[in-house]
C-alpha cells in the first residue's frame, strides 16, 4: 500500500464512553469481520474483559476502506492503563476522542487529551451516545469545543450503539488524520508498541515500521536489548493474524520472532535490520515505575514455584509488572510485586488465579518510601516490614500525587472534603463549562490507595472521575504501624502511616481482626502498637467448656478445684498455642468502612 493512502489512529476516551463498541462499527462498516464471526466488544479477548466490561489490553486491527488502509488501536480506559494508551499514540498520527453525550469531559478524557496533544496527533472529537434520552448534545459540544478549540462542524455525532452517524467517521479519518511521514528508502527502524508471550509460537511483537521496511524470514536485531533474531512470520491483524510477505513504511502490524524471552525485545525497543542497521534508535518510551506494591503469596507453599513462572509470564505482556522474591515467617515464599493501581493489581490477581489456577493471599497494598539514614545514607523501601531501626532514621519522604477531578458544581464542597480527610491540599478549582468543575490538589498516594475511588463515587452521586499522576516525594512525620496476635508480631500486617492516623488506623485494625481471626480455646489478645508503645487492643474470646456440669450438689471445693483446674491449662495452652491466621486477614486494610 503507498504511504499516502494508510492512516494510523487510535480511539481514546474515558472509561465506559464507548471506544470498544465504535471500533466494532467500524469493523463492520469496513466488512473486516463477516457478520457471523461479529460479536460484542470483539477486540477485547481476554475473559476478564468481557465480563468487567473494560478494555485492559490495547488491541490493533487493520482495516480497508476505499483504497485506503486504516490501521486503529482500541485503548483501555481507566486510569491504571494509560501507559497503554500513551505507546498506542506513539504508534499513530490520529485519535478519535469519544466523549459520552449525557455524562460529557470526564478526568481521563483530559488526560488522554493531554497525551494526545503531546504527541502532536490530529485529534478528531467524536460524540457517542446519542440516542440516550439523557444525552444533552449541546452542552457536551460546548465543552468539547472550548476544550479543543474546534467548531460545531468538526464533531461527529454518533450512536455506536444503534450504527446512527458512524458512516462519517470513515471519511473524516481519511481527510483529517495525516499519511504517515518516514522515510522508505532508510534502514529499516520500527517502535515495538507491544508484546507477548506465545506457549507455542514464542515472543510475538506489534510494530509499527517507521522507516525501510521488513521481509519475512528477515534477521532483525534489537537496538536497545542488543538481541538478535529471525522474522519468521509477519503480518497484520484484522483482527486476527493474517500472514503477509512484507511490512512497508508507515504499516502497522506483527512479527513471530525467534526470540526466547520477551526480555529480548522490549517495548518501546526499536528493531532494525541485522545486515544493515539504522545509526539511530527511535526515541521509545519512558519506563513506567510502579508505584503500588503488594506481597503476593501463595495458599500452599507447594505453589510456590508455579507463582514465581505463572507470574514470569503474565510480566511478559505486561510491562508494568515488576517483582522480586519475598519471605515471610507467616505466609512463606512469595513475591512482591509492583502494579500501576488498585484495579491493575485486581486484574494480576484474577489472571493468576484464573490462568494459572493458584489460589493465593494478597497482603495489604503500600507505596514506595524514601528514607534517608542518620548516616546520609538513602534508600528506597516498598514494605514496612523492610524500615530500618527508627533511631538510625533522619527522615521518610513519602510520594505526593498530583491529581484532578471532574465532577458536577453542586458537588465540589464534598470533594473538598475528601480531599481534605485525606490530608491532601486543594490547588485550583477551575470551569469546563456553567456546569462540570475541574478540581486539582496534591494528596500523599498512601492515603488514597484502598478507598478513595469508591468514596469519590459515593459523596459525588457516581458523577466524580478521578485522574493523578506521580508529583513527588516529600518529608512527613511517618511511623510504622506494628500488629500483634497473641504477642507474637505478624510482620504482613505492618504499615507505614502518619503518626497522627496511626491511633485511629490501629483501633480500626484491630477491631475489623477480631471478626476474622476465628476463636481459640483461649483468649487471643489483637494489639496495634508504635514501637514499644501500645496503641489499640481488642481481645478474642476463648472458648470455655463446662467442666462443672457432671457435678451434681456436693462440696463447693470441689467445682473450685475443677475451675482452677481448667485455668491453669488455658495458661498453658495460651503460652505454647499458635494461632492460624486466616488469609482474609491480610486484605483487612482494602475492607476500610
Amino acid at each position: 500500500m503507498r504511504q499516502e493512502h494508510i492512516r494510523n489512529f487510535c480511539i481514546i476516551a474515558h472509561i465506559d464512553h464507548g471506544k470498544s463498541t465504535l471500533a466494532d462499527r467500524l469493523m463492520e462498516q469496513t466488512k473486516t469481520v463477516d457478520q457471523r464471526s461479529m460479536k460484542e466488544q470483539l477486540l477485547d479477548k481476554m475473559d476478564l474483559e468481557r465480563e468487567k466490561g473494560i478494555t485492559i489490553k490495547l488491541a490493533p486491527v487493520r482495516m480497508l476502506h476505499e483504497d485506503y488502509e486504516l490501521n486503529l488501536i482500541d485503548t483501555p480506559g481507566h486510569v491504571d492503563f494509560s501507559y497503554e494508551v500513551s505507546r498506542s499514540l506513539q504508534a499513530c498520527e490520529g485519535a478519535l476522542l469519544v466523549v459520552d453525550a449525557s455524562q460529557g469531559i470526564q478526568a481521563q478524557t483530559l488526560a488522554n487529551v493531554y497525551l494526545a496533544m503531546e504527541a502532536e496527533l490530529e485529534i478528531i472529537p467524536v460524540l457517542n451516545k446519542i440516542d440516550l434520552p439523557a444525552a444533552d448534545v449541546e452542552r457536551v459540544s460546548a465543552e468539547v469545543m472550548s476544550l479543543l478549540g474546534c467548531n460545531q462542524e468538526d464533531i461527529l455525532l454518533v450512536s455506536a450503539k444503534t450504527g446512527e452517524g458512524v458512516a462519517d467517521v470513515l471519511p473524516a479519518i481519511v481527510e483529517r488524520v495525516p499519511p504517515p511521514r518516514g522515510n522508505p528508502d532508510t534502514p529499516l527502524r520500527a517502535l515495538i508498541f507491544d508484546s507477548y508471550y506465545d506457549d507455542y509460537r514464542g515472543v510475538i511483537l506489534y510494530t509499527r515500521i517507521i522507516d525501510g521496511s521488513l521481509k519475512k524470514n528477515q534477521s532483525i536485531a534489537m537496538m536497545a536489548t542488543e538481541a538478535e533474531g529471525l522474522a519468521l512470520e509477519i503480518g497484520s491483524l484484522s483482527p486476527d493474524m493474517k500472514p503477509a510477505g512484507s511490512l512497508a513504511s508507515g504499516e502497522i502490524g506483527y512479527i513471530v520472532t525467534n526470540l526466547k524471552s520477551a526480555r529480548e525485545a522490549k517495548v518501546g525497543d526499536t528493531i532494525t535490520s541485522a545486515e544493515k542497521p539504522a545509526s539511530q534508535a527511535l526515541p521509545g518510551y519512558k519506563n513506567v515505575k510502579p508505584f503500588v506494591y503488594a506481597g503476593v503469596f501463595p495458599e500452599s507453599n507447594e505453589q510456590y514455584q508455579e507463582l514465581k513462572e505463572a507470574i514470569e509470564k503474565l510480566a511478559l505482556s505486561d510491562s508494568a509488572l515488576q517483582y522480586v522474591p519475598e519471605n515471610s515467617p507467616v505466609l512463606g515464599f512469595g513475591v512482591r510485586v509492583g502494579f500501576l493501581g488498585l484495579l491493575h493489581m485486581d486484574i494480576v490477581r484474577e489472571r493468576l488465579e484464573r490462568e494459572y489456577d493458584i489460589n493465593l493471599v494478597v497482603t495489604n497494598p503500600s507505596t514506595d518510601y524514601q528514607v534517608v539514614l542518620q548516616d546520609g545514607t538513602e534508600m528506597t523501601i516498598q514494605s514496612a516490614t523492610d524500615l530500618p531501626d527508627p533511631e538510625t532514621i533522619e527522615e521518610i519522604r513519602e510520594p505526593w500525587i498530583r491529581g484532578e477531578i471532574v465532577v458536577p458544581k453542586q458537588y465540589v464542597g464534598e470533594v473538598i472534603q475528601l480531599i481534605a480527610a485525606k490530608r491532601g491540599v486543594q490547588r485550583n478549582i477551575s470551569y469546563v463549562d456553567a456546569q462540570l468543575a475541574l478540581v486539582s490538589f496534591d494528596a500523599p498516594l498512601a492515603n488514597l490507595l484502598t478507598d478513595f475511588y469508591d468514596q469519590l463515587k459515593s459523596v459525588t452521586s457516581g458523577y466524580g472521575s478521578f485522574n493523578y499522576e506521580l508529583h513527588d516525594y516529600r518529608v512527613e512525620d511517618l511511623v510504622k504501624l506494628d500488629f500483634y496476635v497473641a504477642n507474637e508480631p505478624v510482620d504482613a500486617l505492618s504499615v507505614i502511616v502518619h503518626r497522627s492516623e496511626a491511633e485511629p488506623l490501629g483501633r480500626e485494625i484491630v477491631k475489623k481482626l477480631k471478626e476474622i481471626i476465628p476463636r481459640q480455646n483461649f483468649q487471643v489478645a489483637l494489639q496495634a502498637a508504635i514501637g514499644g508503645k501500645f496503641i489499640a487492643r481488642e481481645n478474642v474470646k476463648g472458648y470455655r467448656k463446662d467442666v462443672t456440669a457432671k457435678l451434681y450438689g456436693g462440696d463447693v471445693t470441689r467445682r473450685k478445684k475443677l475451675l482452677e483446674k481448667q485455668k491453669k491449662g488455658k495458661a498453658r495452652m495460651k503460652r505454647f498455642g499458635k494461632v492460624d491466621i486466616p488469609s482474609e486477614a491480610f486484605t483487612v486494610l482494602l475492607k476500610r468502612d
